[in-house]
């Protein structure tokens, strides 16, 4: 049995306070709390302690420390209740205790795993490109559940996926200038795949991508053309044609405007 001879704020931490027993030995430190385990257990001057009740406290306060440290970690923005797991455990708290923090973050609502993907999920379409397969991929590396990200998907609904992939369209046809539309239309269709649209979003979006007329698509070919001439001009006749129609093709320009185009490059070079 012990006996609490004096009890101070701690100087690093005004939160935390030093209690001194005395077993029968002297007055020495007996162990640190907080001072919601001071006030839950009423730690005072002359109060007497067991064994036990000493245990209780050290690990009531083990847990007051974890949700502290959880609140601070939480302030910054919403987190998935696995970012929590693995963080209490970079901190060194033993999974007994961490499994007290989780539920009790819950039952304080500091923790909501489908609350949490929804808010993700409305950051993404804001802040992001990202479509929406990408972002379940992502929510359930966060340890959010299947059910719980696709309900949380319910914020990216297919309407917005549509805009979201137009406006990428859009964006990224006025910076690419020198490849043909079908070209850009197969480039533009895979970026989306990327970024985790739905195959039907991308074929609806793909759809507002602007023709390119018909001098600016004989432009873009006559620039490819002349760079893949550079590249052939050592073979002669009916091999060099040959080559050159197949890289031309492959940039996605009609054989009609490459037979054309090839014709005009012949016609110059007799001149």
């Amino acid at each position: 049995m012990a006996i609490i001879t004096r009890i101070t704020t701690q100087k690093n931490n005004k939160d935390r306070y030093s209690v001194y027993i005395d077993n029968g030995n002297g007055e020495q430190f007996g162990f640190g709390v907080n001072e919601d385990v001071l006030i839950q257990f009423g730690l005072r001057k002359g109060l007497e302690l067991d064994d036990e009740l000493i245990t209780q406290i050290a690990h009531e306060d083990e847990i007051k420390k974890a949700l502290h440290l959880c609140y601070s970690f939480l302030s910054y923005r919403m987190r998935s209740e696995q970012e929590v797991v693995t963080y209490l455990k970079k901190k060194n708290i033993d999974e007994p205790i961490t499994s007290q923090v989780i539920e009790q973050l819950k039952e304080q609502q500091y923790m909501n795993d489908l609350e949490f993907a929804k808010s993700y999920v409305r950051d993404k379409k804001r802040l992001s490109s990202k479509g929406p397969l990408v972002i379940l991929k992502e929510l359930q590396k966060k340890g959010v559940s299947e059910s719980e990200s696709r309900q949380a998907l319910q914020e990216f609904p297919e309407v917005e996926q549509l805009e979201a992939a137009k406006t990428f369209i859009m964006k990224k046809a006025s910076l690419e200038n020198k490849e043909s539309h079908k070209a850009l239309r197969q480039k533009l269709g895979l970026q989306l795949q990327q970024k985790g649209f739905p195959y039907e979003i991308i074929e609806a979006a793909l759809q507002h991508l602007p023709e390119k007329n018909s001098v600016d698509e004989r432009e873009i070919l006559r620039i490819h053309a002349e760079k893949a001439h550079r590249r052939y001009k050592k073979y002669t006749g009916f091999d060099y044609t040959r080559r050159m129609k197949q890289y031309l093709y492959s940039k996605g320009f009609s054989m009609e405007l490459i037979n054309e185009i090839i014709e005009e490059m012949q016609d110059d070079t007799e001149e």
